[in-house]
């Protein structure tokens, strides 16, 4: 089965790479790997960023003239509240009306707080902003945020920046087949072959900052990740060979 466009919200993206801004190296590094990225649109924290001046700003400054559609985040917001504040200021800034709702419950794991998270998508969604939630892999939560009105869902496949991989795929792929927004990858992947496989179960998008910033070459890595993406895609479309007990010979033994 062939992968519709991905669009959320009525904009059409070409990329299906969500790619983070923070952690490399030096402006320079960070601007290639967004070029063999691919990637179309670009997140970053919001409490890192001059929202007086937003493009003065030292994260984007060095992004200014290019075509990129922005998807700041709530990084560090503890409650709905916060959160909602945040996605306020960015908008009267002109930086954004997109959103990627973060609210963190724990400062060891990160996993994001469910209930404030989903307080939270159903205001800015009210307010018309267009709104992707980061939350976990629970199937039941992710269906909640979508019937508020969420425009994508992005379930972790595992913790913020561990690099774990997909820890439970089997609720990965009932998200997605559950879903009537888009499905978004987003954090605990660490590699080419778990970004991959999530794309193989039918996600429709990966979003990542650290494993691309953080590689040994984040240009080469960047690299490997859309091509992962393309790679899983791909699989998906063209549909797996069923798995068998005992082996098959491809070449017939008998005529």
């Amino acid at each position: 089965m062939k992968k519709e466009a991905l669009t959320i919200n009525g904009k059409t993206l070409q990329s299906r790479f969500f790619l983070g801004t923070g952690r490399y190296p030096n402006p320079f590094v960070q601007n290639e790997a967004i070029k063999a990225s691919g990637a179309e649109v670009l997140t970053f924290a919001l409490r890192r960023v001059n929202l007086e001046a937003p493009m003065e700003d030292s994260i984007l400054q060095h992004l200014h003239g290019e075509a990129f559609h922005y998807l700041p985040n709530t990084s560090g917001a503890s409650t709905a509240e916060e959160a909602i504040r945040i996605a306020r200021l960015a908008k009267a800034s002109g930086l954004s009306d997109w959103i990627k709702i973060e609210i963190s419950a724990s400062e060891k794991t990160l996993l994001p707080d469910p209930i404030e998270t989903l307080k939270a998508t159903e205001v800015l969604v009210s307010e018309g902003f267009t709104v992707l939630p980061y939350t976990s892999d629970d199937p039941i939560l992710c269906k909640r945020l979508e019937e508020a009105g969420a425009h994508a869902v992005m379930p972790g496949a595992a913790p913020i920046g561990t690099g774990l991989g997909i820890l439970n795929e089997y609720n990965l792929g009932l998200i997605v087949e559950d879903a009537k927004v888009p499905i978004i990858v987003d954090a605990g992947l660490g590699t080419a072959s778990d970004v991959t496989r999530a794309m193989e179960l039918g996600v429709d998008g990966i979003l990542m900052n650290t494993p691309v910033a953080k590689a040994k070459d984040p240009v080469k890595m960047a690299m490997s990740m859309r091509l992962a993406i393309e790679a899983g895609e791909l699989a998906y479309e063209a549909g797996r060979m069923a798995k068998k007990p005992y082996a098959s010979a491809s070449s017939p033994t008998s005529y």
